[in-house]
């Protein structure tokens, strides 16, 4: 803020990760940030989200290392948000994102998503391009390239899966051709 004389009201990014203490709990002080494209509250102590109704131009939003269990209320920012930041954090379903329309990021590695089925949710995002699975136990027991073909087979779209570009070959061996 006194760096460059913004409020934070008005600021396009908002940095509150590695607080001390951590952030426990989001409140509704969130929904003053209108101006906010960028938020970042990761390593803290979050354990669930809140509604977003006042963040109207959020396309960023960043929680990895928290105590996040469910990905849900973010109907107020499924216009804007394109890229979302989960990893390390206690998630076992993919519930809550069919509304994100805009969402092109997906980072939801080292976490508890044990079905294949929950990859099946994210098929309706038309915009998802980029998506980090790494970590959690649906990867166990699988090669680097069984893992990707899985996820190709489930999210075709996709250009990136845990960082590395998906290749021609991939997607052909994916799609059985």
């Amino acid at each position: 803020e006194a760096k460059n004389s913004a409020s934070a009201e008005e600021s396009a990014v908002i940095k509150l990760y590695c607080q001390m203490p951590p952030i426990a709990k989001l409140d509704n002080s969130l929904n003053t940030l209108k101006n906010c494209e960028q938020l970042s509250l990761s390593t803290n102590g979050i354990d669930r989200l809140i509604p977003l109704s006042g963040m109207k131009k959020l396309r960023i939003l960043s929680l990895g290392r928290n105590q996040i269990k469910k990905i849900e209320k973010l109907d107020d920012v499924s216009d804007t948000l394109e890229e979302l930041w989960l990893s390390y954090n206690v998630i076992a379903t993919l519930d809550g994102l069919s509304g994100l329309t805009n969402l092109t990021t997906l980072y939801v590695s080292n976490n508890l998503i044990k079905s294949w089925d929950e990859l099946d949710k994210l098929a309706s995002l038309p915009k998802l391009r980029d998506v980090l699975f790494t970590g959690n136990p649906i990867y166990e027991n699988l090669s680097k390239e069984e893992a990707r073909l899985n996820v190709l087979k489930r999210i075709p779209k996709v250009a990136k899966i845990d960082g590395d570009m998906v290749k021609q070959t991939e997607r052909d061996a994916a799609l059985g051709q």
